[in-house]
């Protein structure tokens, strides 16, 4: 695959003849909200055997060409450059597939080895029925084995939509985490419907992860956490509530979300996932955590000071960095999940945390601000697939923030009201993957499912392999 950005005049037909796939093939990756009208700025994701990649400093074509195993002019056809000796840093390319010649004795076993793929790819990439079926002179397309990584989703949207939503995207995910049980002061845990979202999870081999939080939409929870965290005797109530549910409902695991945590109950906290990994473990079920987003040890504030990195990253199992929210619904506008904050996090949170225990937060919707910002507003969300239909309505141009990598767009509405959409699309899902890439991580974690975003789970597909734990 690659992606496209729409300029003005363009249709799906033209696009279609002029990258050689079918008018279905395009609506099918995109599930464009309106096939029928396009806007300028909207990023297409392209099907093809493509794979991106971004330019670095100094690099030629003919090195990248050399790096993967094709040519020159195959890289300049597939992303219409014309001059080859003249191509900057951090263009997005495409990488067009190796090709080979089957030869008279190859065997599918043979070339497979040759490539280090598996035969299951060539033969899939290929759709060759069985290994049999080569012919010499025949061209086949020899698959890049993409890295494997953990994908979490968080849901808040339970019940029978719950169990909708995990059936179109369990295949995408090894975790599912069901939001949230909230935890109570006497230790006790507020119930959910999650039944039918741990249904869905099984029939997809997504594994469940119970999810405790001391917060509510409304309410911070810093008082509470406090309660629990300064008493044993609560702590080992919360953990046996816990641990009975999930070996009624079948989780296999628990996420801990503590936000807004009283900086005087940081070691609490370490001291509580000590305990709750002995306890935890003994029965079989991994722990995680979820942490905000740092960039250093002493970052200020109610949000960070109580989340120790160094702490976490030893006691448990893995860690969800929460980087999104950066354009808060009750704050200004701006860019939600920004790359180059984003990045920032990164560098402090793998010189302290193994990069294995690293998901990486990545946001799933779009945010609708009216301008200028007054204090005590609120951004309307919803999903990237309705930020670009209300673009298309607005007749608005989508832009691109090339520092924070993602894209936004103004309007005017009935009222003469200035409004600001900030949302995700192809592009900046790819720019939050390269990071996984360049540091290495476990894997991503997004915040939230509740939202459809059809081109995420295309691009995730290309660029990596999900892992299932069975």
């Amino acid at each position: 695959m690659f992606i496209y950005v729409v300029r003005r005049g363009d249709t799906l037909f033209r696009l279609a003849q002029r990258f050689n796939v079918t008018v279905e093939q395009l609506m099918n990756a995109n599930e464009l909200p309106n096939p029928n009208r396009l806007v300028p700025g909207q990023a297409l994701i392209v099907p093809s055997a493509t794979r991106p990649y971004t330019v670095q400093p100094g690099e030629t074509l003919a090195e990248i060409a050399r790096r993967f195993g094709v040519t020159v002019s195959a890289l300049a056809e597939t992303n219409q450059i014309a001059d080859p000796s003249a191509v900057a840093a951090g263009t997005l390319i495409a990488i067009p597939p190796r090709r080979y010649t089957v030869r008279r004795g190859d065997t599918v076993f043979a070339i497979a080895r040759r490539f280090g793929v598996p035969v299951r790819s060539i033969m899939e990439a290929n759709n060759l029925s069985r290994p049999e079926a080569l012919v010499p002179g025949m061209t086949l397309v020899i698959p890049v084995v993409q890295p494997v990584i953990d994908v979490n989703g968080f849901l808040t949207v339970l019940g029978e939509r719950g169990r909708t939503i995990i059936r179109d995207v369990g295949e995408h995910l090894t975790y599912v985490g069901p939001f949230a049980y909230r935890m109570r002061p006497d230790g006790g845990l507020e119930t959910i419907e999650d039944l039918p979202v741990l249904e869905a999870a099984r029939t997809e081999n997504v594994v469940p992860m119970m999810t405790i939080t001391n917060f509510t939409a409304t309410e911070v929870g810093s008082q509470l956490a406090h309660t629990i965290l300064a008493n044993e005797g609560l702590q080992n109530t919360l953990l046996t509530n816990i641990i009975q549910i999930m070996r009624r409902k079948g989780y296999r695991g628990v996420n801990f979300d503590f936000e807004s945590v009283l900086p005087e109950d940081r070691e609490n906290y370490n001291l509580f996932l000590r305990r709750a990994v002995a306890r935890l473990h003994n029965e079989g079920f991994f722990v995680s955590t979820s942490l905000a987003p740092k960039t250093r040890p002493d970052e200020p504030g109610l949000l960070y000071e109580a989340h120790d990195y160094p702490a976490h990253g030893e006691i448990v199992d893995f860690v969800v960095l929460m980087t999104y929210e950066w354009g808060y619904r009750k704050g200004p506008a701006r860019a939600i999940s920004p790359v180059n904050l984003m990045r920032n996090v990164l560098d402090y949170a793998v010189s302290v945390i193994p990069r294995n225990k690293l998901l990486l937060g990545i946001s799933t919707y779009a945010r609708d601000w009216r301008l200028p910002f007054v204090q005590g507003s609120e951004a309307e969300t919803f999903s990237p697939q309705e930020a670009v239909r209300r673009a298309s309505e607005v007749n608005a141009t989508i832009q691109y923030d090339p520092v924070a990598e993602s894209p936004f767009y103004d309007y005017w509405d009935r009222n003469g009201a200035r409004h600001r959409v900030w949302f995700e699309d192809a592009r900046s899902v790819m720019a939050k993957y390269q990071l996984i890439k360049d540091y290495r991580l476990r894997g991503a974690s997004y915040w939230v499912l509740d939202f459809p975003f059809p081109q995420n789970w295309v691009v995730l597909e290309n660029m990596f392999t999900v892992r299932k734990r069975t």
